[in-house]
This record gives C-alpha cells, sequence and structure tokens, in this order.
C-alpha cells in the first residue's frame, strides 16, 4: 500500500510511471546533464580562441619590439603559425589543448600548461574551502531559520543575509583583514603556504580569502534553503510522517530537506564561476599567487597563448563543478528525478 512517505510529494496523486517510460527518460535526464556542458566548452573555446586571434595587438610585434622590421615581424609570425586561416589555427590549438598542450608563452616560451598547473592548486584549495564553507554557514543558518520560523533566529539569519549578498567579495576581504589581521592580530593578511607543505599553516593563510568568497554565496544558499525548507514543512506528507511516529531528525533529514534541498544545489551551481571570477580581486587583495594573477599578468604583456590557456582552464573547472551539482540534483532530490 502506498503510504504518504512512499512517493515524492509532488507524484502523490500521480500514477507510478512504468519501468519502460521510465529507464530511457532517466537515461536522458543523465546524458543531457553530462552532454550539455560539453557543448558548452566547444562554444567557450570557440569565444576563448576568438578573443585571442581577433585582438588589434600583434604578438609578433609585442614579442620583438618597437625596433622589428616588417620582415621580423612577418617571419615570427610564421614562427607563431598566426599566418595561417583561422579555422585551422583554431583546430590545431582546441586539439592540442586536449592532449594538455596549451602552447607556449610569447614573453617567456615556458609551456602556458606548465604555469598555469603550477597556480592552479592554489586556486583550487581557495575556491574548495570557500565551497565547503559556503554550504556549511549557509546550510546551518538557513535550516536553523526555518525550524524557527517567525523568531529571533529567523529574523536576524534574513537580515544578515541579505546584508551580506549587497556585499562584493573585495569589501569582505578588506573587512576581514582589517578586523582579524590589524585589530584581533589573529590571522595574516596575505601570503600563502602550500597544503602538502604545512596544513596548518595553509589554513591560516586560506581562511581569509576563502571567507571573502563565501559569504554571499553562503546568504543565498541560507535563503533559498529557509524558503524552500519551511514550504515543505507545511506539506501533508510531512504531516503524515509526524502523525505516524517519525522522530523530527529523520523527518527533517530524510525527507523535507531533501525536497528542499533543489533550489540550494541551484546556487551553489551558479555560485562556483563567481567564486572563480571573484578570485581575480581576492588574490589581488590577499597576495595570493593564483591563476587569476597570472591571467592579469598574461593580459598586461598581450601574451594570448597564457591569456587563452587560463580562460580555457576556468571554464573547463567552471563546467566541471557545474555538471556534479547538475548530478547532484538528479540523484538527490524528487524535483530532479522527475
Amino acid at each position: 500500500m502506498t503510504t504518504l512517505l512512499s512517493r515524492p510529494p509532488e507524484l502523490i496523486g500521480r500514477p507510478a510511471a512504468t519501468t519502460a517510460t521510465a529507464r530511457p527518460a532517466k537515461s536522458r535526464r543523465w546524458i543531457g546533464a553530462v552532454a550539455t556542458p560539453l557543448v558548452v566548452f566547444l562554444f567557450s573555446s570557440m569565444l576563448t580562441f576568438g578573443l585571442g586571434a581577433l585582438s588589434p595587438s600583434n604578438p609578433a610585434a609585442a614579442v620583438l619590439g618597437e625596433t622589428a622590421t616588417p620582415d621580423d615581424i612577418a617571419r615570427m609570425n610564421h614562427e607563431f603559425g598566426l599566418d595561417r586561416p583561422l579555422p585551422v589555427q583554431y583546430a590545431d590549438w582546441l586539439l592540442s589543448a586536449l592532449r594538455g598542450d596549451l602552447g607556449r608563452s610569447y614573453f617567456t616560451t615556458i609551456p602556458v600548461s606548465d604555469s598555469i598547473f603550477a597556480a592552479l592548486p592554489v586556486d583550487l584549495a581557495i575556491a574548495g574551502l570557500a565551497i565547503l564553507l559556503a554550504v556549511l554557514i549557509g546550510g546551518t543558518a538557513g535550516i536553523a531559520a526555518a525550524l524557527r520560523q517567525g523568531g529571533r533566529l529567523d529574523r536576524a539569519v534574513t537580515a544578515v543575509a541579505a546584508a551580506l549578498g549587497t556585499l562584493p567579495p573585495f569589501v569582505l576581504g578588506i573587512g576581514l583583514i582589517v578586523v582579524f589581521s590589524v585589530l584581533l592580530k589573529a590571522l595574516p593578511a596575505g601570503g600563502y603556504v602550500a597544503l602538502d607543505q604545512d596544513p596548518v599553516q595553509w589554513l591560516r593563510f586560506a581562511i581569509l580569502p576563502s571567507l571573502a568568497l563565501s559569504l554571499d554565496i553562503a546568504a543565498s544558499i541560507a535563503r533559498q534553503l529557509r524558503t524552500s525548507l519551511v514550504g515543505q514543512l507545511g506539506e501533508n506528507y510531512v504531516t503524515g510522517a509526524v502523525v505516524r511516529g517519525l522522530g523530527t531528525r529523520r523527518v527533517l533529514f530524510g525527507h523535507a530537506l531533501r525536497n528542499a534541498i533543489g533550489p540550494a544545489l541551484t546556487v551553489l551551481g551558479i555560485g562556483v564561476p563567481m567564486i572563480l571570477g571573484g578570485a581575480v580581486v581576492t588574490e589581488k587583495i590577499f597576495n595570493l599567487p593564483g591563476v587569476a594573477q597570472l591571467a592579469l599578468q598574461a593580459s598586461g604583456q598581450h601574451d594570448v597563448p597564457l591569456i587563452q590557456g587560463t580562460l580555457l582552464v576556468t571554464v573547463t573547472v567552471v563546467l566541471i563543478c557545474n555538471t556534479l551539482v547538475n548530478l547532484a540534483v538528479l540523484r538527490l532530490t524528487p524535483q530532479g528525478k522527475r
């Protein structure tokens, strides 16, 4: 006999799908969750290559300097492969990128992949800690506010989340430096220590930039989770679970939260590009040797291969994170399974 808890609340009153129709639909959902990022990656790679290829600056002239003759520039363009048709350049660049070869810097001749992958662990560590803090802070605040709906805690969480949502990461970063580094002298204001060298020192250097990047996303997660969880706690299936004698923890985490977490996961997926985008200013404030600083230096020198490489790697990281979030939505929420 079907009970209120045996089926997701959005499917109560609807006939159960047959196995023959459910399996193809499920396969299409999972294929779509993976295929869509591949299409986005291809389109993004075209834009990334186009930004460099159509740039008005001439890399050969920039490398050779003001004393270069037209013949010198033409010879250097041939060495760089810039005299070939754009479709051929793009195809060669993309195929090489898929093999891990992003070319060489025009100025240092160092392989772009070496420069990026030397700086990428800094960004991944800071972004990973920022995402973890956003989930912990936003999730805890959202659940607490929903359970105390209309109370002082609920109003406090709503007010703080609204305030944090208006502050960009660089303002939060400066504020955190003033409080924890200047006034309290508890944490360093800048610099970086690798995680594998000293985990404790890494945490001391990483906590402030990660907080600066995470608080805005945590505020959005708290608001979305609080609103959706309040709605789910008022549904009939929750009342039925309570009447059947299920404990509060089981009702909350086993049923209500599972149906309410979808919007919060979506906010998290949207927040990943914001975290990586905010790293440009945050790395400057906290003096972090990450990919964002590498991209800024490359843009100042018009180092096209390095600019293209940093953009492509950043897009790839964002797409991987968003794909994982989409797969989590499909796996965890009944709405995703629909």
